[in-house]
Formats: structure tokens, sequence, C-alpha cells
């Protein structure tokens, strides 16, 4: 299933769920976390598209660690990123 993208009141959704934050990279790579996993404070849950599109886990920390190559999105850009179809 294709991930769809929505704005809606100044946020970014994909497929309905509320983007919480968002990383992007040199690469053209990006992160979306829609859930922070329970009882850790950089483990996140959401939709990445990397060479493929899928959901997945992945770690905010290794992502901070990766800078200046991969930085934060900040929350007002982020209706506007990632490789959204039309």
């Amino acid at each position: 299933m294709k991930a769809r993208f929505e704005q809606r009141g100044g946020h970014l959704y994909i497929n309905g769920r509320k983007v919480l934050k968002g990383w992007e990279s040199f690469s053209g790579w990006f992160w979306f976390g829609v859930e922070r996993v329970k009882d850790s404070d950089e483990l996140w849950f959401g939709l990445v598209q990397g060479f493929v599109e899928e959901w997945g886990y992945f770690s905010e920390h290794e992502l901070e660690e990766l800078a200046p190559k991969v930085w934060r999105i900040r929350p007002q850009d982020l209706p506007y990123s990632g490789r959204q179809r039309r």
C-alpha cells in the first residue's frame, strides 16, 4: 500500500496518522515519526522514504549522529516534506 500524504490544519498526516517529527538527508531519504515507542526516548515508528518506501522502526539518536548529513525538519515545514505524490 502506498503512503497517502495529507495536509490538515498546518500538519502532515500519512495514512491518517499525524507526523510528530521528521528528518531529511542530503541523499534524499526522509524519516517521518508518527509514534514514539513506549518507554523509549529515541525509538520511533513511522514511514521511511529511502530506496523504497516502508513503515518501520528507527532511532532518533542514530539519525542525530549523522548530522550534518541528516537534519530534523522544522515543524512548519513538515506538511511540504517528503516525496509526496499529487
